[in-house]
């Protein structure tokens, strides 16, 4: 078995992500309200060949074999979001107690097996009312979710201290209402899309003010994702231009990283965005960049791959083509575990903040071999090399706090429908048997490894 022991801090958090509406199936039991995914699904030619969210990898039935999974693999926390529509079918009033409870079910059951709840309050799973409200869209949307927060941290704040407020806003609203590939399925004029964005990041703001007052010692982030350039070689020009592609103006502005994390970081919206959006960019005013920019514990980070960047004849990021025949993941992204140095490194000199990453992991043509095992080598391989490349900048003195592996369980993979494998854990979706795979093993190992005391000859 091919494990490697890695060189952390010993307080660095092992960590498995999911999110609700992926794994947990159940879409219309116990009270859960219809949600968007639910809706977008009923879309002809929405999502691949058909597939539909609904029994995802039944996690909701399946919670105390799933939560066994988890505190066998080892890791220390486990990254979940939870469902909005469950918690609150119509978006606002009386809560589903018994979709509360569930989570109740689930926090206690992490706690009792040593596992950390670090909790995201929203993976793109909103109530289907919510969007009929016109969703974030609509100016009242900041306060609707503030409530929503206040729900779930009144039942759960007692013993859930770690939050994520928003998952990857350019996806829901770039994804969902400008391109239309995401529910809720529009494609609106840039102007509303523009304003959807800023309510979605007012609603970050105001969220975190509802944890910071209901939660004692709230530990709060965002997860966007880290769209971040590699330099094509270490020359200083070629490294700037890299830093300058990470956080500037790099195409569409809505897929800039800096667009969602320079208004929360206290920084405001980034000046090259606002030249490129011009007059569609709504108005808005000094204090609701305050509002935004509510103190974090930590910079958040999805970050999966990155392209290769250098400086052109006038110094400006220029994107160059990887090697024909570079490795590359089921789903066509290339392996770039230097991303995991690069990306890392500029983030923390931008924000000054610890960083942690909360997705990264890789699509891969999985299935269980005539023996029954899984051997995602590919996977293993992916794994080991990101972290090494983490590790290089943890020993760089770039406080690290944590990884967490994207996927615990195969699942629905949005408008990707079961295509997409990227589980540490197999799952056949037509008998919903759980199969752990060979990186499931490797990612254990390393675990330990790195937790036992050093030895000596």
């Amino acid at each position: 078995m091919n494990t490697r022991r890695f060189d952390f801090a010993p307080d660095f958090v092992w960590g498995v992500a999911t999110s609700s509406y992926q794994i947990e199936g159940a879409a219309a039991e116990d009270g859960k309200g219809l949600g968007n995914w639910d809706a977008f699904c009923d879309r002809p030619s929405a999502i691949y060949e058909g597939h539909r969210g609904d029994a995802g990898a039944d996690h909701y039935r399946r919670l105390g074999d799933d939560l066994d999974l988890i505190a066998a693999l080892g890791v220390g926390a486990y990254r979940f979001s939870v469902s909005w529509p469950r918690i609150l079918p119509e978006a606002r009033g009386t809560p589903n107690e018994k979709g509360l409870d569930f989570y109740d079910r689930l926090v206690d059951g992490l706690l009792a097996r040593g596992v950390t709840p670090y909790l995201t309050l929203f993976h793109w799973d909103a109530p289907q009312a919510f969007e009929r409200l016109g969703g974030f869209r609509n100016a009242e949307s900041p306060a609707w979710f503030a409530d929503f927060t206040r729900v779930v941290a009144r039942r759960l704040g007692d013993r859930v201290r770690h939050y994520f407020t928003l998952n990857e806003p350019h996806a829901f609203i770039e994804g969902g209402l400008r391109h239309g590939r995401h529910a809720p399925g529009l494609t609106l004029p840039l102007p509303e899309v523009l304003r959807a964005a800023h309510h979605a990041l007012l609603a970050h703001g105001r969220s975190v003010q509802v944890l910071r007052a209901e939660v004692k010692n709230a530990w709060i982030a965002m997860a966007p994702v880290l769209v971040s350039g590699i330099p094509a070689s270490n020359t200083p020009a070629d490294v700037e231009a890299a830093r300058h592609f990470t956080f500037g103006q790099n195409g569409d502005g809505l897929r800039t990283t800096a667009f969602w994390t320079d208004p929360a970081m206290g920084r405001g919206y980034p000046a090259d965005c606002l030249r490129q959006f011009g007059a569609h960019m709504p108005k808005f005013s000094p204090s609701e960049l305050d509002l935004i920019a509510q103190p974090l514990d930590a910079f958040g980070a999805n970050l999966y791959d990155a392209p290769l960047v250098r400086a052109g004849q006038d110094g400006q990021p220029e994107v160059v083509p990887y090697p024909p025949g570079s490795p590359r993941t089921a789903f066509d992204w290339p392996v770039t575990p230097e991303a995991h140095y690069w990306a890392v490194k500029f983030a923390y000199e931008r924000y000054g903040k610890p960083i942690v990453i909360t997705e990264n992991g890789l699509s891969s043509r999985d299935w269980v071999g005539t023996d029954g095992q899984v051997r995602d080598n590919e996977r293993v391989d992916f794994l080991l090399r990101h972290l090494s490349a983490l590790e290089r900048a943890s020993r760089e003195g770039i406080p690290v706090l944590g990884y967490f592996h994207w996927s615990l369980l195969d699942n629905f993979e949005w408008n990707h429908g079961y295509r997409e494998r990227f589980g540490l854990v197999f799952v056949d979706f037509e008998t919903q048997k759980r199969t752990p795979k060979e990186s499931y093993r490797v990612y254990r190992e390393s675990i330990r490894a790195t937790r036992s005391p050093r030895t000596t000859d």
